[in-house]
């Protein structure tokens, strides 16, 4: 006899709906370098694997970390500003980064803040974050995308490599707030920029605080990827990362910051020649003059650089070279600082930052003899801004008529007279938010940020190029 079939049952259909906690919510201000920003991601990062949500405003945050800055005394003060703000408007804040190192003068001022970590403290922000926020798990809310929480735009993402650094310069304090130099595995960061590359990065920004000294600290131990042996080495790191492809095939940007001009930084400018990395050197020269240099506590070799320089553009033409430079330091007499006109004219750097020197606390200068008096740092701060801003503008005039590759950054809205639509971008030779842009007019419906264009320039000024997308 056919026994009658059952029914099979149906498990979770007919039980008590799941109920999903809701997710503790984190606000986060971020301030200071893009290596702050990197560690303001990967704690996002680690925050949003574990649960948490993300808040773009303070009302709805149920703990807000500010990540300060504390290179400067103004660094510092915009810091504590930030505080004051998150306290006033949310009143749960823990603080992080560089200024977390000064955890008296924080609490001094905010005495009800839950908790100052100092820079690269990962854990330790978290498990702050934990007591504040307590965590809700489970397998629906344990969500974090590809590339990681990222607070820059989808296309561009920066590759911190190393942390602290080796230097002593005399107006720093980066290595008592970081510490040494300490690198990370060639694999561990090669493996992040392929991940990031594959989740829509099209320009990867290598940043550290001395990115030439990479793999010093672990004697360029090599590791093994994708079956071969690869160093610790900024060379070695270039290379790899000038292999790298896009889901469609495409090469991204590689752009190098911090690279101080130790001789194997001439490895990397055959790559850039290449195509295989921007061409581009963000190099920190600080200043020209060789006893403003060795009161500084950096290298005076000015006049061999000068033939690098030469040397580089002959084999990449296209290259740009940015740097800063610091003005009214201690003992810069009027022949120093015109002795770094001289240079800068015979340098003819692409981009270039200035600075008027600022004492910040713990730093060797502010030991030094003749302080330079605010009226003739400013007036010499005007100077070299008049100085580069003229090179700018004829390197860039130079520019006009050419094709250039060009990212896309931001898609404007149609004008209201004709609904015609612009956009930004930048070109290899501007990195973002410290160089300029290309401004473009009429460009095609469906472009979006991050595509790669070219460009014939038709305009440019000190700073920046206008044009439209050529063909």
């Amino acid at each position: 006899m056919t026994k009658p079939r059952k029914t099979p049952m149906r498990r979770g259909i007919m039980s008590t709906p799941i109920t999903i906690p809701a997710p503790p919510k984190v606000g986060m201000v971020s301030l200071g370098c893009p290596k702050a920003l990197v560690d303001s991601e990967r704690i996002l990062t680690k925050l949003r694997a574990e649960g948490y949500q993300m808040s773009a405003d303070y009302a709805g945050a149920d703990v807000v970390l500010v990540n300060t800055c504390g290179f400067l005394d103004s660094a510092k003060e915009e810091s504590l500003e930030a505080i004051g703000e998150a306290m006033a408007e949310n009143g749960r804040v823990i603080v992080t980064g560089c200024m977390g190192n000064e955890a008296d003068v924080i609490r001094a001022r905010f005495p009800d803040v839950l908790a100052v970590t100092g820079a690269h403290q990962y854990e330790d922000v978290v498990q702050a974050v934990h007591d504040a926020a307590p965590p809700a798990r489970g397998a629906f809310i344990d969500l974090v995308p590809e590339g990681g929480i990222k607070l820059t735009p989808r296309h561009y993402s920066y590759l911190k490599i190393s942390e602290g650094c080796n230097h002593r310069c005399s107006f720093c304090i980066i290595p008592s707030l970081r510490g040494d130099l300490a690198s990370r595995r060639i694999d561990a960061v090669l493996r992040e920029a392929e991940k990031l590359v594959a989740a829509g990065t099209r320009e990867l920004l290598v940043i550290s605080q001395d990115t030439s000294a990479y793999g010093v600290d672990t004697r360029h131990e090599p590791r093994d990827w994708k079956g071969r042996q690869v160093r610790a080495h900024m060379t070695d790191l270039a290379r790899e990362l000038g292999g790298l492809r896009t889901p469609e095939g495409q090469t991204p940007w590689v752009r190098l910051h911090y690279v101080y001009p130790y001789p194997h930084v001439d490895q990397v400018i055959p790559l850039m020649a290449e195509g295989l990395l921007t061409p581009y050197l963000d190099i920190p020269f600080q200043h020209a003059a060789p006893a403003v240099l060795k009161r500084m506590k950096r290298p005076a070799n000015e006049a061999k650089v000068l033939d690098r320089i030469k040397a580089w553009r002959q084999i990449a033409p296209d290259i740009t070279i940015r740097s800063s430079f610091v003005v009214g330091f201690p003992g810069e007499t009027e022949a120093d600082f015109q002795y770094l006109l001289d240079w800068l004219d015979e340098a003819q750097l692409d981009r270039v930052g200035g600075f008027r020197f600022e004492p910040v606390e713990g730093a060797a200068a502010n030991l030094l003899s003749d302080p330079v008096p605010e009226e003739v740092k400013e007036e010499r701060y005007q100077r070299l801004m008049e100085k580069t801003a003229a090179i700018s503008a004829a390197k860039l005039a130079a520019k006009v008529g050419r094709t250039l590759p060009v990212i896309i950054d931001e898609i404007g809205e149609p004008d209201e007279e004709d609904g015609s639509v612009g956009a930004t971008g930048r070109s290899q030779a501007d990195a973002p938010e410290i160089d300029g842009h290309v401004y473009l007019r009429d460009v095609p419906e469906g472009l979006a940020p991050g595509s790669f264009v070219d460009v014939l320039v038709e305009d440019a000024d000190e700073h920046d190029l206008y044009g439209v997308i050529a063909g």
